[in-house]
C-alpha cells in the first residue's frame, strides 16, 4: 500500500504515523523529543524515528514510504527545508529536509512549521473542510494563526504570517517575551488563563481547566477573569478578521477544550465589535492533537502531486551550520 511518513514534532512528544493516500492514518506512534538531552540528541531521535517507520511501513505494507513530512516549532523556512530556530528544543538552523531524506533513502521531504500544519489539516480535512479561506486560531502555551486560502496555507514572505498572538490588544499591558506589551497570548492564551486564576483564586496549581470549571459552576470571580480573557481575544480576532475576512475561524488548542464556556461568550463578544466586517462561522478544531501529524502526511502527499518533485539532496550538499544549543 503506497504510504508517507509524517512526524509532529513537540516540545516535550513527538507524533508520527504512516499515512495513506486518502489520508488515513494507518499507523501510528508516539515518542518523547527529550529535549533535556540536547538539540543533537532530539535532531538524531527525530531521524531515528523516521527510519524506523520506514522499516515498519516495508514490513507491513510491502514497500517503502514514497515521502516524508515533518512538523517542527518554531522559525521554519520551508522552501530552504531548514529549521531555522526553536527556542524550545534549542536548535538553531538545522537542514530537517536534507537530513531525512539521506536517512530515509533519498525519498522527497516536506518541512512545515507546526501550527501551519496543524492547520492545513484542520482545513483541508477538520473544521474548515470545504472553506475556501479560514482561520486557525489554537490557544495554548502561547496564541498562533495560520491563514488558510484555496486548502493552502499562507505562510508570508518570510514566514511569519499569522502570528496573531503578537498582535498588542491591550496597549501598556503585560510583558510578553517577544519584546512587547500587551500581546493577545499574554492576556488570552491557556497560560495566561491560568496565571490570572490561580492569582485570583490564591490556588498557585490552579490552572485554565480549573477557572472554566469554576465558570461552569457560576464562580464570579472566575467568570471575571475568564470574560476579560474571552474580550481580549475577541479584540484581537476581530483585528484579523478585518484583515483577512475569512469564511470560517477554527479554535483550537488546550483552552478550546473548555467547549460551550468559551465559544458561547466568544462568539457573542465577536459579533459585538464587527461593524462592516462579515462575521465568519466561528466553530472548535476537529482534528485534537493529531492535526500536526495529518498535517506533515498532507505536505508529503503534495510532494508526490507536484510535478517534478526531486528526492532530498542529501545532507552533505546543503549543511552550512552545525546544530547548536
Amino acid at each position: 500500500m503506497r504510504h508517507v511518513i509524517a512526524l509532529d514534532v513537540g516540545g516535550t512528544g513527538m507524533k508520527a504515523a504512516l499515512v495513506g493516500a486518502d489520508g488515513t492514518l494507518l499507523y501510528e506512534a508516539r515518542r518523547a523529543t527529550g529535549r533535556e538531552r540536547g538539540p543533537d540528541a532530539v535532531v538524531e531521535t527525530i531521524l531515528g524515528f523516521a527510519a524506523e517507520l520506514r522499516a515498519y511501513g516495508e514490513e507491513r505494507y510491502g514497500e517503502s514510504a514514497a515521502a516524508a513530512g515533518v512538523a517542527v516549532p518554531g522559525i521554519v523556512d520551508a522552501e530552504q527545508g531548514i529549521a531555522v530556530y526553536a527556542a524550545n528544543l534549542g536548535w538553531r538552523d538545522v537542514p530537517m529536509r536534507a537530513l531525512l531524506g539521506e536517512r530515509l533513502g533519498g525519498v522527497p521531504v516536506a518541512l512545515g512549521h507546526d501550527v501551519r500544519t496543524g492547520g492545513l489539516a484542520e482545513g483541508r480535512i477538520g473544521a474548515g473542510r470545504g472553506a475556501d479561506r479560514f482561520l486557525f486560531v489554537p490557544l495554548g502555551t502561547g496564541i498562533a494563526g495560520a491563514i488558510g486560502i484555496g486548502g493552502a496555507i499562507e505562510a508570508g514572505a518570510h514566514g511569519y504570517a499569522g502570528e496573531i498572538g503578537h498582535v498588542v490588544v491591550r496597549p501598556g499591558g503585560p510583558e510578553c517575551g517577544c519584546g512587547q506589551r500587551g500581546c493577545l497570548e499574554t492576556l488570552a492564551s491557556a497560560s495566561a488563563v491560568s496565571r490570572a486564576w490561580a492569582a485570583a483564586s490564591g490556588d498557585p496549581a490552579a490552572d485554565a481547566a480549573d477557572c472554566a470549571k469554576a465558570v461552569a459552576s457560576g464562580d464570579e470571580s472566575a467568570v471575571r477573569v475568564w470574560q476579560d480573557a474571552v474580550d481580549a481575544l475577541a479584540d484581537g480576532l476581530v483585528t484579523a478578521l478585518t484583515l483577512l475576512d475569512p469564511r470560517t475561524l477554527i479554535i483550537g488548542g488546550g483552552l478550546a477544550e473548555a467547549g460551550e464556556t468559551l465559544f458561547t461568550p466568544l462568539r457573542a463578544a465577536v459579533e459585538a465589535r464587527v461593524t462592516f466586517q462579515k462575521l465568519p462561522e466561528i466553530v472548535p478544531a476537529a482534528l485534537g492533537d493529531t492535526a500536526g501529524c495529518l498535517g506533515a502526511g498532507l505536505l508529503a502527499w503534495d510532494l508526490l502531486d507536484t510535478p517534478g518533485t526531486a528526492a532530498a539532496p542529501a545532507a552533505s550538499e546543503t549543511l552550512t551550520t552545525e546544530v547548536t544549543a
